[in-house]
């Protein structure tokens, strides 16, 4: 659940029984872009990118992705990575509108959960833009592929996402492009909850066991 102040309220549709089979849930799969590592003081979030995916679909129609404006100067070395110029930004919406379309898009969805690859970040990129408009973030429902990754094949040992959707067979898009790597992520997934279903596992509740999202501590 999210909570803002000033009365907006986002919700996950996540009180769904845990007994709901892997196919009728709503995930979305999102990445975000910086102009770096630093986002809790100097970093800024410029981009979001999302796609909803159904059970083990990926819905390629339902997607979600702006450009943000950071009110600060890229570094030259992101703008390289990411092709994200000032140009790009410079008209784009600041960081709370930006999220609040996003989670807009979230609810209209009837998402379950967020899942991401080292989600941990991007969740913790959005907890501070809106802290820096006095906003509270509450942690949301989320699953972290590397935790699905880990449940399945855990003698697999990397980061990079990459390399996981080399290793797994799955399609892959633009890098370091949130869009990009939000349907690189979501087809990832999607393969991965067909390897979690080939070892007898059929539900919500079993998946979130099974990647512990509940159980994990972000300082949020």
């Amino acid at each position: 659940m999210f909570f803002l102040r000033k009365a907006i309220d986002y919700k996950l549709n996540d009180n769904i029984p845990l007994s709901t089979p892997i196919d009728d849930v709503v995930f979305t799969v999102f990445d975000t872009e910086t102009t770096g590592f630093h986002v809790a003081t100097t970093d800024r979030l410029i981009e979001i990118g999302a796609v909803q995916v159904k059970g083990t679909n990926v819905l390629e129609n339902e997607t979600f992705h702006t450009y943000v404006n950071p009110n600060r100067d890229i570094p030259p070395v992101i703008v390289e990575l990411t092709n994200i110029t000032k140009e790009k930004v410079q008209h784009a919406p600041m960081a709370i509108e930006a999220l609040q379309q996003f989670f807009q898009f979230v609810e209209q969805k009837q998402s379950v959960c967020f899942v991401g690859h080292y989600i941990s970040f991007d969740l913790f990129v959005m907890k501070h833009e809106l802290r820096r408009e006095k906003m509270k973030f509450h942690k949301p429902t989320f699953i972290d592929t590397l935790d699905l990754i880990g449940f399945i094949a855990p003698s697999y040992d990397m980061r990079d996402l990459e390399r996981y959707a080399q290793a797994f067979g799955t399609r892959m898009y633009e890098r370091h492009s949130a869009i990009g790597d939000a349907l690189t992520t979501a087809y990832l997934f999607v393969e991965l909850l067909e390897q979690f279903r080939l070892r007898g596992y059929r539900t919500w509740g079993e998946l979130l066991r099974a990647t512990d999202s509940q159980m994990r501590s972000l300082s949020f």
